[in-house]
């Protein structure tokens, strides 16, 4: 693989109206557990987050509190960039669309769409939701009421200016139709062709300023302000404008942003700019509680920063990219967080790397010895592993991370009934010459497994990857390329002291 394959992947920008819950931490966690996974495959990796801080609902909460909307922003994100730090993201940029460079990037594409006449003026009369900051139609009512999602609905007349979204609606399903890998999962195309089957309308993308004030003013009317997600879709491009980057490969977006702002606004917007799209969206599902959507007014949102404090990043990290299918919703239960963090983490891989350390200490003096053995027990496990290594790396690659760790757990749980086949503990107390070169070659064996395992779990928990590795004596600059294979030698190799790495907790 080329090493200077560049690859560059976004997260959606979270918008500054709240403090983030598990839905945000868990695609932060999905975009670098991504984004890792490809540097450690030799690619150069430009991974944009960031927050959206434009529109009413950061205005009207800025009143609500009596500051200005702009020290509002500050303080939303200092608690998103907090949940960044304190998970371990290894974001290349934090964009946020007060920044100037985004602004100006905004205003330069308005003028350009306004110069071809892309962009008009026009009086609308229609529905308004204040909540979703967004015009409706009669058809986004449900049996003749509006959906909770939009809260109160109220009807207005304004002038305003429109992009001509309408006239790219063919050219839209043709490209969808002809690029059946451009959403992952595939199945979300078919909901965005059922949304393309009724006739798009023209998309407002201003608002007064007399009623909205906090936003980036239109470059041809400054009685206007921008829509708020046609300054926020522009992210992804501005932050990168000055660079060699764009096109994205992945944008990763909840499954509720896909339709239309993702998948009709945004490529339209594109090729009306005459840019390049992304390359893919990757849309991911929904965290449940017994079986609803998370919910502020039912008090059912999970605060991500509460289970990081109580079961650490990694054990957080690990867990929620076990837990869901990519692409799938899926439920939360902090019970399941338990077991999973007892049987799996603690029990499984924790237990292993302290018998390891111990077993070395006690009888090879904290030496990695040579392997000079290589009997049936020795042959079972290299060919297990040979089984899943490839295997697990495109399972990485295609996102299929939860069925990547349940191969890797289950050569853990390999490597744990070698030692139980081996009893390493009974060859040194053996007199035989050959037990003494199976008991090295045991402790050998397992500091490969741990290698192993260790490079293939740095996407996911990179500390405790570090930490095995340390431990291990084995080098910190591993490529899954190059060092995913059985039969580096660690001979030599100093290895650490004894270290739990997954405390025990009470539940």
């Amino acid at each position: 693989m080329n090493n200077q394959e560049n690859f560059y992947i976004t997260t959606a920008i979270d918008y500054a109206n709240g403090s983030p819950h598990l839905g945000h931490a868990y695609e932060k966690v999905l975009t670098d557990v991504i984004a890792r996974h490809r540097r450690l495959t030799g690619r150069n990796v430009h991974f944009l987050t960031g927050l959206d801080e434009h529109g009413q609902k950061v205005q009207q909460g800025a009143e609500k509190e009596n500051i200005q909307p702009q020290a509002r922003c500050d303080l939303v994100a200092a608690e998103f960039l907090t949940l960044c730090r304190d998970l371990n993201i290894s974001n290349s940029d934090y964009i946020r669309t007060t920044q100037t460079r985004h602004k100006e990037y905004v205003c330069k594409l308005l003028q350009k769409l306004f110069n071809d006449d892309l962009i008009y003026k026009s009086e609308y009369t229609g529905y308004y939701s204040k909540r979703a900051e967004q015009f409706l139609q009669e058809k986004d009512q449900i049996e003749g009421e509006w959906p909770e999602i939009y809260g109160e609905v109220e009807e207005i007349t304004e002038e305003s200016y429109f992009f001509r979204l309408a006239q790219y609606q063919e050219w839209l399903i043709e490209f969808l139709e002809a690029h059946d890998s451009f959403i992952f999962p595939r199945f979300r195309k078919n909901q965005v062709l059922e949304f393309l089957k009724e006739p798009l309308n023209d998309l407002c993308i201003s608002r007064p300023i007399e009623r909205l004030s906090w936003g980036i003013p239109l470059p041809f009317d400054q009685k206007f302000v921008t829509y708020v997600w046609f300054d926020a879709l522009l992210n992804y491009i501005s932050a990168v404008a000055d660079q060699d980057k764009w096109p994205a490969d992945y944008h990763v977006i909840g499954k509720d942003i896909l339709v239309p702002p993702h998948a009709v606004y945004w490529p339209i917007i594109l090729k009306a700019c005459n840019k390049e799209l992304p390359k893919h969206l990757l849309v991911h599902g929904f965290w449940n509680i017994s079986g609803k959507k998370m919910s502020k007014s039912a008090g059912t949102v999970v605060n991500p920063l509460d289970l990081v404090q109580k079961f650490g990043t990694d054990s957080f990290r690990y867990f929620v990219m076990r837990e869901m299918r990519v692409g799938q919703d899926s439920d939360f239960s902090q019970d399941q967080f338990f077991i999973r963090y007892t049987s799996e983490l603690a029990n499984d891989l924790g237990n292993l790397v302290s018998r390891f350390l111990n077993m070395t200490s006690r009888y090879a003096d904290q030496i990695i010895p040579a392997s000079t053995v290589k009997e049936e027990a020795e042959v079972e496990l290299i060919q297990n592993w040979q089984k899943l290594e490839n295997e697990v790396f495109q399972q990485f690659e295609d996102f299929q991370i939860q069925e990547g760790l349940d191969q890797i757990f289950e050569f853990i749980r390999s490597l744990n009934r070698y030692i139980e086949t081996r009893a390493p503990w009974k060859l040194a107390k053996s007199e035989e010459t050959a037990d003494k070169y199976r008991l090295q070659t045991c402790l050998a064996s397992i500091a490969e497994g741990l290698r192993l395992c260790a490079l293939l779990l740095n996407p996911v928990m990179p500390k405790i990857s570090s930490e095995i590795t340390k431990s291990i004596g084995a080098p910190d600059n591993q490529n899954w390329i190059q060092d995913a294979h059985w039969g580096s030698s660690l001979e030599g190799s100093n290895v650490g002291e004894k270290m739990i790495l997954f405390p025990r907790l009470e539940l």
